[in-house]
């Protein structure tokens, strides 16, 4: 079991560069990738998303790179053009004006295009660092939703086991509950048999709803299967949150009709006690994949 939240980062420093990848991860219902990384880096990102892809199924993961240029890498070229007709411009004026005018160095770094700077762009360099270090910060990413994964199965299997328990007590009130209702039936037909003329349809139909509102057996079954498909995806090596999620509904339901028929105080807070496990199983689902 993994959980959404995660956490990994690596780091390298060499002559030229310093490189950073972290990568964090927090709740959401369908796997979000965000990127914050050098725009130059751009031409990589769907590199980048398809090594989460292999290790996150769902929650919102950002993914940041930061890199800092340690070596200059901006090249500076001389516009030999340039140069030449601006040369040729001072011999004019000198000519003209009879004067023995020579341009400096300083002339020339203050004409417009005669020298360019430019920034190195090869990406090629940033590739093989930067993804050396993103699989080292999967790794750390993949043990922390392990472990965060495992926390929460532990505190998943003791909420269910509370919700067993509590049925276990319910089962044996419901054998209460089944007396209860002949008692009540048999007070019913000797009612009705009071009357000479008793109408045997009203007598099965009587029965038949006091069957319908006060049973719980069926309610009982079925919560015991939504329990056992619990403990069995629990143990599932696959993302199982959605799964859980909707397990729950199930369980909340057969819960809920089971409450909705007590009439015995001592049924009534041990459905309590489940709606209090449950909800907080339901929590703990949100956190998983």
């Amino acid at each position: 079991m993994k959980s959404m939240t995660g956490y990994g980062c690596a780091e390298t420093l060499n002559n030229e560069m310093q490189m950073q990848v972290e990568i964090k991860s927090v709740n959401n219902r369908y796997l979000d990738i965000v990127h914050n990384i050098p725009y130059y880096l751009s031409a990589y990102e769907i590199d980048i998303d398809n090594k989460i892809k292999e290790v996150a199924s769902r929650g919102r993961v950002e993914i940041s790179v930061r890199i800092r240029i340690l070596k200059n890498d901006v090249k500076v070229v001389v516009d030999q053009e340039v140069i030449n007709q601006y040369f040729k411009a001072f011999k004019s004026i000198s000519e003209y004006t009879n004067s023995d005018i020579k341009p400096q160095i300083s002339d020339f770094l203050s004409v417009e295009g005669a020298l360019t700077s430019i920034k190195d762009t090869d990406t090629k360099k940033f590739e093989k660092p930067l993804f050396t270090l993103l699989d080292l910060a999967l790794v750390q990413f993949i043990e922390s939703k392990l472990r965060e994964g495992l926390s929460t199965y532990n505190d998943l299997k003791e909420s269910k086991k509370k919700i067993s328990q509590s049925l276990e007590i319910i089962k044996k009130i419901a054998d209460e509950i089944e007396q209860n209702i002949k008692d009540s039936l048999i007070i019913k037909v000797n009612d009705m048999l009071g009357d000479q003329n008793y109408d045997e349809n009203r007598i099965l139909q009587e029965v038949a709803l006091m069957l319908v509102k006060l049973t719980i057996n069926e309610e009982i079954q079925r919560l015991s299967v939504h329990l056992d498909e619990f403990d069995r995806l629990l143990e599932e090596d696959i993302p199982i949150g959605k799964r859980i999620d909707f397990l729950c509904q199930e369980i909340n339901r057969e819960i809920n009709t089971i409450g909705s028929k007590s009439q015995i105080a001592e049924l009534n807070l041990e459905v309590v006690r489940m709606k209090d496990s449950l909800e907080n199983i339901r929590e703990q689902v949100r956190n998983i994949e």
